[in-house]
């Protein structure tokens, strides 16, 4: 068994290393009972990584119930019942059956999707048990109230902990402001947890993961009639069904009417200033204009206009960066930076200056240029080994993209032009009504002048 486990490790650590082609076709196909499936036979090293989503992410938690998709994802890892003749398993038998394998499977939500991912190598003996344990998992999670109870008490714990940094506390108000009451914004806490039991977990599993819900990414050493055998056995221990019952609709991200300026007393060496708005859906065709317009605003590091700014002409913070966030609903658009304390207002200002004037002219032909070259010379880097190459594959599954997204991207990405980058830029962003969350500066830091 040990040399099983060393074999097993030394190979995924070389498909960590190894790259992944990005010319390979991604294959696609729905099975009888309503699993989408997403495969790319990757066939340089005897390995297979998939990915499998659900519509089962945090914007489906129940109110006041906060965290209860995460923590059933993260709960089907902690036993198993007895079913169909084999024994039940505890966590740590759990656990150690997963070692044994030299394979992992693990489970956990976002704000959108609930996602689990597998990984083993495609030796026949051992895939088929590794294969064979993740359908127990699936269909046999144990959800056991001794072990919640316990990690209940170590989240909380973890919580307050958090609560004790500016940076979770800036967080936290930053996006309680931008979403107001949309479930994006709603964050687990101490009273959430308390008001979450394992009969929750249960009927929220019950009700969201299910085979007719699911969209499943592979990459690896598989074909189409091998992929479609272990799809197939994956859930083969649950509820069988081609078709399922509409979830309730979410309502959309609501614009912000006004602007929002929040100033929180905190003793730190250092401000955290957060400014943003909702942005926009992944859906939205100005997705390539914004992602190469971001990139040259805040998105690129130390090159970036804000770095410049702020950083380099103004020494006012060590690091400035924007990003959009883009989901199933408006995703927040963020700028974010620290600074002294007595020179929160100064950054504010600057910041808040660089994304207006920005919004205003768009990029010049010389930072369009330079964008360009460093996103599609960086591309490869995205997608050069299995994993990072099943999570595109997952997003392309997840977001109903053109499987040839991958092959066209660069070319997306060419075309992009400065008035594209303006014209997006101001039908997303409203610069005089942000929200501009402080935490710990010196009072009377954030302005709206």
């Amino acid at each position: 068994m040990p040399i099983t486990r060393a074999l097993c490790t030394a190979l995924l650590l070389l498909a960590t290393a190894l790259p992944a082609l990005a010319a390979l076709p991604i294959q696609h196909w729905r099975q009888a009972n309503g699993v989408k499936v997403y495969l790319v036979e990757s066939r340089s090293i005897p390995m297979v990584d998939i990915q499998v989503d659900f519509d089962a992410g945090g914007r489906r938690d129940p109110p006041g119930q906060a965290g209860l998709a995460g923590l059933t994802a993260s709960m089907t890892g902690k036993g198993l019942l007895a079913a169909r003749g084999e024994l039940a398993l505890d966590e740590n038998e759990l656990s150690e059956a997963w070692a044994d394998l030299g394979a992992g499977f693990g489970g956990d939500a976002g704000s959108d999707r609930m996602s689990f991912t597998l990984r083993s190598l495609t030796d026949r003996a051992l895939l088929d048990r590794a294969i064979h344990l993740a359908a127990r998992q699936f269909g046999e999670p144990a959800f056991p109230d001794h072990v919640w109870k316990r990690d209940r008490q170590r989240i909380s714990a973890s919580i307050r902990e958090a609560d004790t940094r500016p940076s979770t506390v800036a967080a936290k108000a930053f996006q309680r402001a931008v979403y107001g009451g949309h479930p994006y914004g709603l964050r687990t806490t101490e009273a959430t947890l308390a008001a979450i039991e394992v009969d929750h977990m249960q009927r929220f599993w019950r009700a969201h993961v299910q085979p007719c819900r699911a969209k499943v990414g592979i990459v690896g050493n598989l074909d189409r009639a091998q992929a479609d055998a272990l799809v197939a056995r994956l859930f083969s221990r649950m509820p069988a069904g081609s078709e399922c019952p509409a979830l309730p609709a979410v309502p959309e991200v609501q614009p912000l009417a006004q602007p929002v300026v929040e100033s929180i007393p905190f003793a730190s060496a250092q401000a955290h200033v957060l400014i943003g708005q909702p942005g926009y859906k992944r859906s939205d065709p100005d997705y390539f204009p914004l992602l190469v317009g971001n990139y040259i605003l805040g998105g690129s590091g130390l090159i970036s206009r804000l770095s410049t700014e702020v950083r380099e002409k103004r020494g006012l913070s060590y690091s400035s960066y924007s990003y959009f966030s883009p989901g199933l609903h408006a995703g927040a658009f963020t700028v974010g930076l620290q600074t002294r304390p007595d020179q929160a207002a100064q950054a504010v200002r600057v910041a808040r200056d660089v994304v207006e004037k920005f919004v205003t002219e768009g990029p010049t032909a010389e930072e369009l240029r330079a964008a360009k070259d460093n996103l599609v010379g960086g591309f490869p880097l995205q997608i050069d080994t299995n994993r990072k190459l099943l999570g595109s594959v997952a997003s392309i599954a997840w977001n109903d993209l053109p499987l040839d997204y991958l092959d066209t991207w660069t070319a997306q990405v060419e075309k992009v032009t400065a008035q594209q980058i303006r014209e997006a830029m101001a039908r997303k962003l409203q610069p005089q009504r942000m929200v501009i969350v402080t935490v710990g500066a010196q009072p009377g830091a954030p302005s709206t002048n």
